[in-house]
């Protein structure tokens, strides 16, 4: 059973207010993209599941790896038989584009299929729901308005087909903790499925990232990828979750190579949306 992992943007991004278990509200619309993993699950050759990582190098112990953390999830609740999980890591990590949490659905609808388990994607995203906030929106892998601490969906009719998207990630990573630290919770005056319904050449300013100020303070060369992604003429450019990735959406292609001669060490991916 070989799977792609498909990687998430966020279209607008409201830190609402702080709840008093030290979690946020926030507001947001994750879509997703064609930047991928390669996902091979088969039935394990040994008595013990096992977990092969390739391609990026992953800073966490295989019983750490979310890939594992879903397989585990999943046969606590219904009988498996073990596994051999074989991933190649080509989204990188720490840019707030879902890469971790990919995997780990893709764990659960490709286990779900191999040994014809019958589960239902509701059933699926509720263990998702136990691994990751993230990880429940990839087992739908389409639009959705995420709120509540961002374990909350609602399909959202928001779609950018006929669009290029570039998505330019920096060397440096952004810690979820650091973030969180440097916004101010406030409730916009629109919310999202409101403003999304306006042409997207009106997005900027309005549509807005609430981590991006406190993000860009501290790291500067993330507001550079912005400001020049601006400059080849985006109609909308934003930090993707709590950062390091930017991505922007234009009209027109062949954008990676410009865009890989101004940054020839970052993570770069063009795709169509």
């Amino acid at each position: 059973m070989i799977l792609f992992p498909n990687a998430k943007i966020n279209v607008g991004l409201n830190i609402l207010s702080r709840r008093p278990d030290g979690y946020h509200e926030i507001e947001t619309i994750m879509y997703p993209i064609g930047w991928n993993d390669i996902l091979e699950i088969v039935p394990a050759k040994g008595t013990e599941s096992t977990l092969t990582v390739t391609g990026r190098a992953v800073d966490c112990p295989t019983e750490k790896n979310l890939v594992m953390k879903a397989y585990r999830a999943l046969r606590a609740r219904v009988e498996m038989p073990e596994v051999d999980i074989y991933l190649r890591k080509i989204i990188p990590d720490g840019a707030g584009l879902g890469g971790g949490s990919a995997d780990a659905a893709f764990t659960l609808i490709g286990l779900n299929k191999l040994f014809s388990l019958g589960l239902s994607d509701d059933y699926l995203a509720e263990v998702a729901a136990g691994i990751g906030a993230d990880c429940p929106f990839f087992i739908y892998n389409r639009p959705m308005l995420a709120t509540g601490i961002g374990t909350e969906f609602k399909p959202t009719e928001l779609s950018l087909k006929g669009y290029r998207l570039l998505v330019i990630k920096p060397s440096v990573s952004v810690p979820t903790a650091k973030a969180y630290a440097g916004v101010t919770p406030h409730k916009p005056e629109y919310q999202l499925n409101e403003l999304t319904q306006l042409p997207i050449d009106e997005w900027q300013g309005r549509i807005v990232n609430d981590f991006e100020k406190s993000v860009f303070s501290a790291f500067p060369d993330i507001e550079e990828v912005k400001k020049f992604i601006a400059e080849m003429g985006a109609v909308y450019t934003s930090m993707s979750g709590s950062g390091s990735a930017v991505y922007g959406i234009f009209e027109s292609d062949n954008l990676a190579e410009r865009a890989r001669n101004r940054f020839p060490l970052y993570d770069i991916s063009e795709c169509e949306l």
